[in-house]
């Protein structure tokens, strides 16, 4: 049975900082592309980035330079470094593998003063 999960999530000041992680069980992320995306309150579910086998990496245009995913084959697992938060930032946000279709029940990132 396929199984991510994510953590990492939590309160934080604009311009502050976390890491997501998600880590897989009953799947290899090492063939797969492994990617982040992200759903606000009222609004439609976005993607974040993704990165493929080949560590080739594509961002939503929002979070360029600010985000960064990265993966640890060898502890199975993808991080979502996020720098410089901001308050627009603040959703749930989910590991995803779009060619399982498979999706962990995400963690909930809020920027606010």
């Amino acid at each position: 049975q396929v199984q991510l999960v994510e953590s990492g999530g939590g309160l934080v000041q604009p311009g502050g900082s976390l890491r997501l992680s998600c880590a897989g069980s009953g799947i290899s992320f090492s063939i797969y592309t492994v990617g982040w995306d992200r759903q606000a309150p009222g609004k439609q579910r976005e993607l974040v980035a993704t990165i493929s086998r080949h560590r080739v990496t594509d961002y939503a245009d929002s979070v360029k330079g600010r985000f960064t995913i990265s993966r640890d084959n060898a502890k199975n697992t993808v991080y979502l470094q996020m720098n410089s938060l901001k308050p627009e930032d603040t959703a749930v946000y989910y590991c995803n593998v779009p060619a399982g279709s498979f999706s962990g029940q995400g963690t909930q990132v809020t920027v606010s003063s």
